[in-house]
């Protein structure tokens, strides 16, 4: 039995790990033409050097950790 919640949880880290992976694509094509691309750095404006962004990225890196742990674990 899934417990409560952990379906919202898994699309919640699904959707994060395909924005990282798009966040990183779209910062690796910016290199290559010499513009940022970062979207999270775009989304997040100004407070993009600080705390807020640092937990984006940590919560998309955990994510990312949890979606391979369910597919590993399948």
């Amino acid at each position: 039995m899934i417990m409560p919640g952990v379906e919202q949880a898994e699309k919640v880290a699904d959707w994060l790990v395909i924005v990282g992976a798009l966040n990183a694509g779209l910062a690796g094509v910016g290199s290559f033409i010499g513009t940022d691309l970062n979207v999270i750095n775009i989304a997040l404006g100004s407070i993009s050097d600080g705390l807020v962004a640092n937990v984006v990225y940590v919560l998309i890196g955990a994510s990312a950790l949890w979606v391979l742990k369910g597919k590993l674990g399948k």
